[in-house]
């Protein structure tokens, strides 16, 4: 128990590390955290686990862990004792929905988070990702829509320039 407890903070630590990127969980972490959560001896115990297993899975690059941590953190957040349990879990929630791809939904939650604790690091690294992610993918959509456009024009001009021709051939025959 006590190596997936290492892994799971050095994995906690690598964001604080200076990268852009979130940390990921490996299975092993996982698996630790379930049975965590399964040996629990209290309450406190068990709900200690049980927010380390949430942060395991929207931390997971499988998506059905992903969502199963969505899951578990949506049904906990009514029940959050306390301002900074509440904090927790709607950065958790953030962090699901970005590994989603549903960064609207991200944005949102971070903004809850914010008003929470405004100056809160790991939130407002998150929410600069988010808006990296999304200018990023609006540049590649916009590059797409340009390309689109401009195979169409290519297509339309060929055809213009095709009719014109035809047409330019016919009226010499016709002198």
């Amino acid at each position: 128990m006590d190596s997936h407890v290492g892994k799971f903070f050095d994995s906690v630590g690598s964001i604080f590390r200076g990268g852009d990127t979130l940390p990921w969980c490996d299975r092993d972490i996982i698996a630790g955290c379930e049975n965590e959560v399964a040996e629990a001896a209290n309450e406190e115990q068990k709900n200690e686990s049980l927010m380390r297993l949430s942060w395991a899975l929207v931390h997971s690059r499988q998506p059905e862990d992903v969502n199963r941590g969505i899951g578990m953190l949506q049904a906990s957040l009514d029940r959050s004792t306390s301002p900074l349990q509440t904090r927790e879990k709607l950065y958790l929630l953030a962090v699901g929905h970005y590994r989603t791809g549903d960064y609207t939904r991200s944005r949102q939650l971070l903004e809850r988070c914010l008003e929470i604790q405004p100056d809160w690091r790991q939130a407002l690294t998150l929410q600069r990702l988010v808006e990296d992610k999304t200018r990023r993918d609006g540049m590649i959509g916009m590059a797409i829509i340009t390309g689109a456009f401009g195979l169409v024009g290519l297509v339309a001009g060929g055809i213009i320039a095709a009719a014109s021709s035809s047409s330019s051939s016919s009226s010499s025959r016709k002198k």
